[in-house]
């Protein structure tokens, strides 16, 4: 609920930027206006003869000093994180503005009070040092890692449903214990802790209001106005962090925090309305002790110079003290404007000894330009890739900072012809590289790392293994640029050193495959998705989506699906659900092999390896055993439901307890292999066949005659005599295992591969049934159905983690776990798979039956050759 809130409010805040910052500005200058006029008229020195305090110490003069000194760096170094996240004045302004607005609400807030602000200018240091803009620049990266302002409102929103809630809390118990000096009794403490309060509040504030609306508008203004593509994207601005939204707050820090906030609220009730009343009476002396000291009170005098020429006076006869402070606070200032663009340039710029920069490519010519088309305006592309221009836009190249070396550029192709040939050799005015002992240096600074080292210094770290060739995209600063190193490592030892220019690595998300999906990344394979449908099942109409690089698959499917849909749609069922591991455990002999076997097929056997089995995880219930011995060799088969997971990894954690538990019963049992070959994954196995893995579903539908003949081109008799002699027939003559269908294999690999499941499971889950017969009043319907006793899938982990993944699960509405059921999107994917076999299924069998095979596949999966020349006729291939 409060996540919602704080990005409806970060949303609203983002989209109104200009309303927010006049409404913002306006109220600051009002609650000026209004310290003006309610402010006090009594000036010391001026106007009004202040009675002499105590002569101040030395120390604390040093001390004070230092404090000033102090918070000023402070507030530098808070000023410069602001700067490296791209924006050097109007940030920074922001974050300034956030720290005036606190000052300026506090001392009003005061003001109204009738509270005295004597003295209060030497804790002004210590109040510098409660502003925080790190939150800030945390709001700031969120924006800056969009491609849009629609994008920029949207990461603005989610920062803000981030942040909000922790900043909030952190105010507040700030508030909490700094209003605890309120009740110290000493009044020039208590002052202090209430103008601190109010700061704390003012810049709460001001960041939920000011800054991203400050955000969201300087972005917007630093579109380009061609293109319309983000400035923020051909400079540093590409390696903006997104983990800022994976650093949530440890909850059990946030309890400790809202008890301990709850504990200082009841100090506060307890110290101001209850013990409140018992200190009246002891307040009644206090009149007459003031009227001794009325002597000491401030009298007022005739002033003798105007306001102006007081103050004046006042600035040019500043203390040592406060000279020093000023003379640090304008260097600090001018090296932030003046000097800090150049610094910046001289060690991260890409024209530097540190970085290098690619060389621009002259695209090649091919022999034949008849087809040559120009490329668009240059637009900003990822490192790697290099824009085909002769002329280099200088105002890009100047706002390029902070980017590692790129890799091999990557082709760009135009309908088939190549546009630029890619080029992998290093520019000639390559730096020096620095010695190994000064990179290991930086790659272990906390401060520096391996953004401050070129690629061919980091390749010199990974050959002298001070960085792991695996751990590349962990140790640098993006996992894009490990990638981007390993591709160039791997090119030198190819024997084409432009092998991989066509193979793309850039503007996809490492941090979801590393550790997860793959290992020594050097790019990912697009492959073409189509869509098939609508798929008419159970009463419900999908959108198929299938990744394959087989022409005439989509289109085939697709017309299984019409002629679906034109009769009365497909049913299906979920038969069994339960995924196997077969392990194989060895005995003594043959016959304790057997008493063993005996005991695990008993009730009491079943049950205590049931309860070992399942208490390993939420979703893993053991269902059966079924156990086979081969000698004093034993193979049990565990079936287990594992939720919406296809579930290997769960079920062998829990098989290895299962085992744990076996052998304290039989000591002498050993385990040989947590998989036997039992189970049986990605291997033809009559056990998948007969006895069902992962998903066991069956789908039927029935075609009237019409639709077979117009739509797919054949008759009832001829689809079921083929499928008779093809599939069941041919299939036993082969001696085929689940072989029983046309081409099931191929729909279950093209949804596996769009749907992120392991491919190689197609293997066990293509296993398939396909029947036909002749049904309705004048048998001239087609009835069809189709069983798949071993479809291996699953909706959450692995593949299905890739956000590519994830949008073709949300086509067909099963993406991640089912809230409601467990396991029940994992087996709504598998009826789809069924019905989406069906449909290939049928389409195939009737192109067959009609003898439209070839001439499709001719048509759509080859060439252009004319079919209907005669034999023998010279004919030119199309390119």
């Amino acid at each position: 609920m409060l996540t919602r809130l704080f990005r409806m409010h970060g949303l609203l805040v983002a989209s109104h930027p200009w309303e927010v910052i006049v409404g913002t500005v306006t109220l600051t200058i009002c609650m000026m206006s209004m310290n003006m006029f309610t402010g006090n008229d009594q000036i010391c020195g001026w106007n009004f003869d202040c009675p002499k305090t105590e002569e101040i110490l030395s120390s604390d003069i040093i001390i004070l000093t230092i404090t000033r000194c102090i918070a000023i760096i402070y507030i530098y170094f808070q000023f410069q994180n602001l700067r490296q996240l791209g924006s050097k004045y109007i940030l920074g302004i922001a974050g300034l503005f956030t720290i005036f607005s606190s000052f300026v609400f506090s001392t009003v807030v005061i003001h109204f009070l009738d509270k005295e602000l004597t003295g209060l200018n030497e804790a002004l240091p210590f109040f510098l040092l409660l502003i925080d803009l790190s939150k800030a620049c945390a709001l700031a990266k969120f924006a800056l890692s969009s491609s849009s302002q629609d994008e920029v409102r949207d990461n603005i929103a989610r920062g803000m449903a981030v942040l909000g809630p922790t900043f909030t809390l952190d105010a507040l118990v700030e508030c909490l214990v700094i209003g605890v000096g309120t009740m110290s009794g000493v009044r020039q403490l208590e002052i202090m802790c209430c103008f601190g309060c109010m700061s704390v509040l003012a810049n709460y504030f001001v960041f939920m209001t000011f800054f991203p609306a400050c955000v969201s508008l300087v972005l917007e203004l630093s579109r380009e106005s061609q293109e319309g593509h983000p400035i923020w994207q051909l400079s540093h601005f590409s390696r903006v962090m997104e983990e800022e939204e994976d650093n949530k707050p440890n909850p059990v820090t946030q309890r400790v925090k809202m008890i301990m906030s709850l504990g200082l609220v009841m100090v506060h009730a307890h110290s101001r309305w209850i013990a409140e009343p018992l200190s009246i009476n002891t307040t009644v002396g206090i009149p007459q002790v003031g009227m001794e000291l009325d002597h000491l009170s401030p009298r007022r005098i005739e002033p003798e110079k105007p306001l102006w020429h007081f103050y004046l006076t006042r600035m040019v006869t500043m203390d040592i003290e406060q000279v020093i402070c000023l003379t640090l606070a304008l260097l600090l200032a001018i090296k932030y404007i003046f000097f800090e663009q150049v610094e910046m340039e001289s060690t991260l710029s890409l024209k530097n000894p540190i970085t290098m920069s690619a060389p621009t490519l002259a695209p090649r010519r091919p022999t034949d330009t008849c087809c040559r088309k120009e490329l668009p305006a240059p637009r900003p592309l990822a490192p790697a890739q290099i824009i085909a221009d002769h002329t280099p836009a200088n105002k890009e190249e100047m706002n390029e900072v902070i980017r590692p070396l790129p890799a091999p550029a990557t082709s760009v192709f135009v309908m088939g012809e190549e546009e630029l040939k890619p080029d992998i050799t290093q520019p000639n005015h390559s730096p020096k590289l620095r010695d190994l002992d000064e990179c290991v240096a930086i790659l272990n600074n906390c401060e520096q790392g391996p953004r401050f080292l070129s690629d061919a210094e980091v390749m010199l770290l990974v050959n002298s293994k001070h960085i792991p060739a695996y751990k590349l995209e962990a140790m640098m600063e993006r996992p894009e640029r490990g990638v981007a190193i390993r591709r160039q490592m791997i090119s030198a030892k190819l024997p084409s050193p432009s092998a991989l220019s066509s193979l793309p690595y850039t503007d996809y998300d490492y941090s979801k495959v590393m550790g997860t999906c793959c290992e020594n990344v050097i790019g990912y394979m697009p492959v073409p998705v189509g869509v098939a449908g609508p798929l008419h099942l159970d009463g419900k109409q999908f959108q198929v989506p299938m990744a394959t690089t087989e022409g005439c698959l989509v289109a085939s499917t697709n017309r299984g699906c019409r002629a679906i849909a034109l009769g009365s749609g497909a049913s299906s069922r979920i038969l069994a659900d339960s995924m196997t591991r077969g392990p194989v455990v060895r005995l003594p002999s043959a016959c304790q092999a057997a008493e063993v076997k005996a005991w695990l097929e008993s009730t009491d056997g079943f049950q205590e390896i049931k309860e070992a089995f399942d208490n390993t995880s939420r979703f893993a219930r053991l269902q059966k055993l079924l156990v086979g011995l081969a000698g004093r060799n034993l193979y049990i088969r565990f079936h287990s439901k594992t939720g919406d997971a296809m579930g290997m990894n769960m079920i062998s954690k829990g098989t290895e307890q299962a085992l744990s538990r076996l052998q304290q019963h039989f000591p002498e049992l050993q385990l040989v292999a947590i998989s036997g070959n039992y189970c049986t994954d990605k291997k033809p196995a009559a056990i998948n066949w007969i006895e069902g893995r992962g998903k066991s579903a069956v789908c039927e539908a029935t075609i009237p005659a019409k639709v077979v003949r117009e739509v797919l081109k054949t008759t009832t008799e001829a689809l079921v005599d083929v499928n008779i002699n093809k599939n069941l027939v041919g299939s036993a003559m082969a001696g085929s295992i689940g072989g029983f269908n046309a081409h099931a294999a191929n729909l279950v690999a093209a949804i596996y591969i769009a749907c992120g499941q392991d491919p190689a499971q197609s293997v066990g889950s293509s296993n398939c049934i396909t029947l036909m017969e002749a049904s309705g009043p004048t048998g001239e319907d087609l009835y069809i159905s189709c069983t798949m006793p071993s479809i291996e899938l699953g909706t959450v982990g692995g593949g299905t983690n890739l956000p590519p993944q994830q949008a073709c699960l949300q086509m067909l509405g099963v993406q991640g776990a089912s809230q409601d059921c467990p396991g029940e999107n994992a087996r709504q994917l598998a009826r789809v798979v069924c019905a989406t076999v069906l449909a290939g299924e049928l389409s195939l069998m009737a192109a067959l039956a009609a003898g439209h095979l070839v001439k499709s596949h001719m048509t759509h999966n080859r060439s252009k050759v004319n079919l209907q020349e005669t034999a023998g006729t010279c004919t030119k291939k199309a390119s």
